[in-house]
């Protein structure tokens, strides 16, 4: 089988197979869709290159197409397209290729612009010419829409069941699933007065780093689910002590889509994702579970949590100004543990590193007299943009 649109130009550059499953178990049971992947071969062939000349891309077998960033095996044809030595794209449908319209139209115009063609099950196609974009724009935006179609199918019985409060999510220490599916308190007396323990105490200290301490000091640790499910037990750190407390679960309530992944620009256009505000959790069914506190006393625990969370510039809480006299103040880094350093105006202006007290219950790193290093950080300054 050929076509008009392969021409000498094509046939002496490369013609690249790319070959991707979404899922590794879409790589082990559905064989079927990888022989007709890597039967394109015999139709490269067909088009006229030469066995030497045809090339598969199977790297990305078992990774989804929803993204460019972990796609080696994309990036590689890419930057081959780039270097103007490849004549043909050939994948067996091009949601194979991509997913996302963010990612196929680049495609499309690096494509015209080297003069390599594209091929799918159902023809060939010139990105440089106004049909062949016309086509393959069509079938990458509903590549993309599929992609929304088939996950909104695939969870429209989970939410569902998540409206109910009935989807078996993982339990926090504290809290466990029998083999009737209800929920009780764990039956290990201690792991219970400790998560107890925790709560009275921010109640009582109104800080999670304070918590941190006390804990420390009477060489208390936290129950903790390891990889396994299994409960293990740490050394407290401000980290484990704010999941627990942020956890809705110990206040009774199931709670579904606390998070939400968005492509964030600070983070290169990468999927990240991010914790939703209270107000703005998807699903909160109250009264599923045992508690260890009410939920008047959960949202009183989220208010100090957010109050003493230093965002004043933004949010105007009582945590620690980001403007001061330093110069330097949210720019200076610890030239010993790596760590970002903070202000301390009292007595003098001094740069302190207190990462590791704060979190690890450590001690101070450095402790820096600001005055003297602002004034050479303000001489160098004056320098540089000096005459």
């Amino acid at each position: 089988m050929t076509s008009e649109l392969v021409t000498d130009r094509h046939l002496c550059r490369k013609a690249m197979i790319y070959i991707r499953q979404s899922t590794a178990n879409q790589v082990v049971t559905n064989q079927e869709s990888l022989r007709l992947q890597y039967a394109l071969r015999q139709r490269a062939s067909d088009l006229g290159w030469d066995d030497a000349n045809i090339e598969v891309v199977d790297v990305d077998l078992g990774l989804s197409g929803s993204t460019l960033s972990h796609r080696e095996g994309f990036k590689d044809v890419i930057a081959r397209v780039t270097l103007g030595e490849v004549g043909i794209i050939l994948s067996y449908e091009v949601t194979r290729l991509a997913r996302n319209c963010t990612d196929w139209y680049p495609l499309l115009d690096l494509c015209g612009f080297r003069q390599c063609l594209i091929g799918d099950r159902d023809g060939i196609y010139d990105p440089g010419s106004a049909n062949g974009r016309l086509l393959l724009g069509l079938k990458g935006t509903i590549s993309e829409v599929e992609l929304h179609t088939l996950r909104g199918r695939l969870t429209a019985g989970l939410l569902n069941k998540a409206k109910r409060g009935e989807l078996a999510l993982l339990l926090p220490a504290g809290l466990e699933r029998d083999t009737n599916g209800i929920v009780r308190k764990d039956p290990n007396q201690e792991v219970q007065d400790r998560v107890s323990l925790i709560f009275t105490t921010f109640l009582d200290l109104e800080s999670a780093g304070k918590v941190m301490r006390r804990f420390r000091d009477h060489a208390l640790t936290l129950p903790r689910r390891d990889r396994f499910g299994e409960v293990v037990w740490r050394a407290p750190t401000a980290g484990m002590l704010t999941a627990i407390l942020k956890n809705p679960a110990y206040a009774g309530a199931f709670v579904y889509g606390r998070t939400r992944s968005c492509h964030a620009t600070y983070a290169n256009g990468k999927l990240i994702t991010e914790r939703c505000p209270m107000p703005e959790w998807k699903i909160v069914v109250k009264d599923r579970y045992p508690t260890y506190l009410d939920w008047e006393s959960f949202e009183r625990v989220q208010a100090m949590l957010r109050d003493n969370h230093a965002e004043y510039q933004r949010n105007k809480t009582r945590g620690v100004p980001r403007d001061g006299a330093a110069v330097l103040q949210g720019i200076v880094w610890c030239g010993q543990c790596g760590h970002k350093m903070a202000v301390q105006y009292k007595n003098a202006n001094s740069y302190v590193c207190n990462y590791l007290l704060r979190s690890q219950g450590g001690q101070l790193c450095q402790h820096l007299p600001a005055d003297l290093i602002d004034a050479r950080v303000v001489d160098a300054f004056l320098a540089a943009i000096g005459p």
